[in-house]
């Protein structure tokens, strides 16, 4: 950038984009200070290199607030853990399941866990009934990404968001449901 420019000639272009062709590095230094503003080398590795007339304050900000935009669009996808038992009851299975339900609504990934103890290593299968059940369960919010495997004392299995099923569900009549032997009235159809 400017004075630390230290070949001969380079290719200029102006504040403008347009090119003005090859100019002793010294006119196009003289070019920058009369506009106010700064002789940038944008490639160095060209023969001769490229430079351009520019602000590069403004430059330098332009760019950091495309990088915090482009990282705040950015989604942070973490992988949640929930842990299952191979004897689990009913309302824990269903409150755990509400949990994941919830991560994969949120666009997280889950990792779920049966965990066997003692003697119920010898029963893999009903880890994998539980895991089963938990993938009947959330059809349509999640799909497998890891099918259900033993990893020594523990069967793992991965689920993440479907997207594509959760985007097409059909969207929920906002027109009030009359349960039996009652009449809904719209004030439409009633005349003054």
């Amino acid at each position: 950038m400017n004075e630390r420019i230290r070949v001969e000639q380079v290719r200029l272009i102006d504040h403008e984009g347009n090119q003005m062709g090859i100019v002793p590095t010294r006119e196009a230094l003289n070019q920058a200070r009369n506009l106010d503003l700064d002789l940038v080398e944008i490639a160095p590795t060209a023969t001769p290199p490229v430079c351009r007339i520019m602000d590069y304050g403004k430059f330098k900000f332009d760019e950091a607030q495309k990088a915090k935009e482009s990282r705040r669009k950015v989604q942070n996808v973490g992988i949640k853990e929930m842990k299952y038992r191979p004897r689990i009851g009913d309302e824990d299975f269903n409150t755990k399941t509400r949990q994941v339900e919830k991560f994969l609504g949120e666009g997280h990934k889950v990792k779920v866990t049966i965990m066997f103890r003692g003697r119920e290593t010898a029963h893999p299968e009903l880890g994998k009934k539980i895991l089963d059940r938990l993938v009947e369960r959330l059809e349509g919010v999640a799909k497998v990404e890891s099918a259900a495997k033993l990893d020594g004392r523990n069967m793992i299995m991965v689920l993440g968001p479907d997207k594509k099923k959760s985007t097409s569900k059909p969207a929920a009549s906002s027109a009030p449901v009359p349960s039996e032997g009652e009449e809904v009235h719209n004030a439409e159809d009633e005349k003054p």
